[in-house]
């Protein structure tokens, strides 16, 4: 199991690029951290960056400085954070309920489709995962510790991991643990364990460790503006509306809406949804069972249900901000199959065997996707024989353990046939999703459009127009680090900073990003026969804009990525300044 886990996370962590959205600017910021001399605030193409704590870039800037910019560098510590993660979860879920409930509960953890998609990427929210993890399971030995060593040694655990997540993303990995001990408390009416004195000895841990920051943060450059970006627009601004400037506005992004979270759930669970449906049908039907009896199902409540009640009523919402909540879920599933080798039901067959179609399924859709990828870079790739190899290999084991799991079920071999759902998947994972992931990072291969502008505008000005994070730092990262910058949107007050500074410096090149993406032939192919529409090539002549055609500006440069983004280098139509 352990072997199926770590080579799922080694393909997804070290084999691929950066990718849209979020991850080159991610990188940027962790490779200015390997080298600017404050570190106390991140930056991003040389500016503040306060949307988080500086913890993850401290990292993975450590790794770049000793081992290079490659991606797989800067997400190296993300194979730590998933282990600690599993590893977190699954002495959460042995102690709780035994040692299957635990190898099944960090299994789980480790393939959710949420839980997965955040170990492999490149953010504060790996880090903040793993230190939520480790902070339940201190949470669940100081509240059922049966010695004053042992609560003391839990709720200590507790607090220097949430002191660790608190400087990965903030207050944020606080929601978790503190909304799941008041929920308790409450449920067990112990009104007796907010007064033990074990609970707040490791608050000091906390306040030394995030106060000291918070100090350096102050005494530096513009510190009581970065704090009130960290903390007030950053955090409130995430639940409610503030009173800030349009840019630091972040409820304007991502909005929420009724129910978003509870329709996109089975997406987030996937593939173990039906297996989830089970569990908590199973603790339903036994509610009426004794409250130690039913220990690991309060606990795996009172940690995701509040949470979940919390962010739906959020102003914004993202998949992402649910996943410290899913050690909930894990525990639930690792208390069911402990269960289910002595009393089990029709129900509970039916999940296992529909999570197997569900599998065959997917199997289907891997490798219709590796069929389009194929078709798409079969001309430019360099191991035509590795690629069909591992993709047949990875979707044949798929199919052979899902197909094994079904059978095993139908026999009463309840714990071969979860073994076989949990190595089908992983098997999805390890063979065709890594060559799926050599034909994304074509797509996604901003660093060369970085390298070619910065060829293109050698010993000349730049200026980035209107860019957005994504733009800002590969430019930073790949070309140069130091442009001018006329930030968007594009309006007539941004048009005339830009004409003022193209009248200072006539040589200067201006980097703007072309409205749609390049289709490659294959998809535009693709799209046609769906009957999606089609996307016009790319041609030779397109014309600048209206509001670049004002400015006397023409397209000197094009810079196309297949199925990704598309940029051009913008010059003066004469060596004259702007009149």
């Amino acid at each position: 199991m352990w072997l199926a886990l770590i080579l799922s996370w080694g393909v997804g962590i070290l084999g691929r690029g950066y990718w849209t959205p979020d991850e080159p600017r991610e990188a940027d910021i962790a490779w200015r951290m390997s080298w600017q001399p404050a570190k106390a605030v991140p930056l991003l193409a040389g500016e503040a960056f306060c949307e988080k704590p500086p913890l993850t870039y401290w990292v993975a800037g450590a790794a770049i400085d000793v081992l290079g910019t490659a991606a797989w560098v800067a997400r190296l510590p993300n194979l730590l954070y998933a282990l600690a993660t599993a590893l977190a979860v699954g002495l959460l879920g042995r102690r709780s309920a035994g040692p299957v409930a635990g190898l099944v509960a960090a299994a789980a953890m480790s393939t959710f489709m949420l839980s997965y998609q955040v170990a492999i990427w490149l953010a504060t929210d790996a880090p903040l995962l793993a230190s939520v993890a480790v902070a339940l399971l201190g949470l669940h030995t100081g509240f059922y510790a049966q010695t004053t060593g042992e609560r003391l040694r839990g709720y200590s655990c507790m607090h220097a991991a949430l002191a660790l997540g608190f400087l990965s993303k903030s207050a944020a990995a606080w929601m978790v643990p503190a909304l799941a001990l008041i929920t308790l408390v409450v449920w067990d009416k112990r009104w007796r364990e907010l007064l033990r004195w074990e609970l707040y000895v490791g608050l000091s841990l906390q306040a030394a460790l995030i106060l000291s920051w918070v100090w350096i943060v102050y005494r530096g450059p513009e510190g009581a503006e970065h704090l009130q970006v960290f903390f007030w627009n950053n955090l409130v601004g995430r639940f409610a509306h503030v009173d800030a400037p349009d840019a630091l506005q972040y409820a304007a992004g991502h909005r929420n809406s009724p129910g978003k979270y509870l329709v996109e759930l089975p997406l987030y669970l996937w593939p173990w949804t039906l297996l989830v449906v089970a569990a908590a049908r199973r603790a339903w039907r036994q509610r009426h069972l004794s409250s130690g009896e039913l220990r690991p199902v309060r606990f795996a409540i009172a940690t995701f249900v509040p949470s979940l009640g919390v962010l739906s009523v959020a102003a914004t919402a993202r998949n992402i901000y649910l996943a410290p909540a899913l050690p909930g879920v894990a525990l639930l599933l690792g208390w069911w199959v402990r269960d289910l080798f002595t009393t089990h039901d029709r129900w509970d067959m039916r999940a296992m065997r529909g999570t197997s179609l569900l599998l065959l399924v997917a199997v289907v859709v891997f490798a219709a996707a590796v069929i389009i990828i194929g078709c798409d870079s079969w001309s430019v790739m360099t191991a035509r024989t590795v690629f069909v190899a591992v993709s047949f290999l990875g979707l044949a084991s798929a199919a052979a353990f899902a197909i094994s799991a079904w059978r095993a079920v139908g026999r009463g071999l309840l714990l071969r046939g979860l073994l076989g759902l949990l190595l089908s998947f992983c098997a999805l994972l390890v063979g065709p999703a890594s060559q799926i992931y050599q034909g994304v990072d074509a797509w996604q291969d901003l660093g060369a459009i970085g390298r070619a502008i910065e060829r293109d505008a050698t010993d000349r000005p730049v200026i980035l127009f209107a860019p957005d994070e994504t733009t800002r730092a590969f430019i930073d990262m790949y070309a140069r680090a130091s442009v001018g910058l006329i930030p968007g949107p594009i309006t007539a007050a941004s048009a005339d900073r830009l004409r003022a500074e193209l009248e200072s410096h006539p040589q200067s090149l201006v980097v703007w990003q072309l409205p749609g993406r390049s289709d490659s032939r294959t998809f535009r192919e693709l799209k046609s026969r769906l009957g999606l529409g089609r996307l016009a090539p790319l041609r030779s002549d397109e014309q600048a804009p209206s509001w670049a055609s004002a400015l006397q500006l023409r397209i000197a440069h094009r810079y196309s990525l297949p199925n990704g983004r598309r940029y051009a280098l913008l010059e003066l139509g004469s060596a004259t300044a702007l009149r």
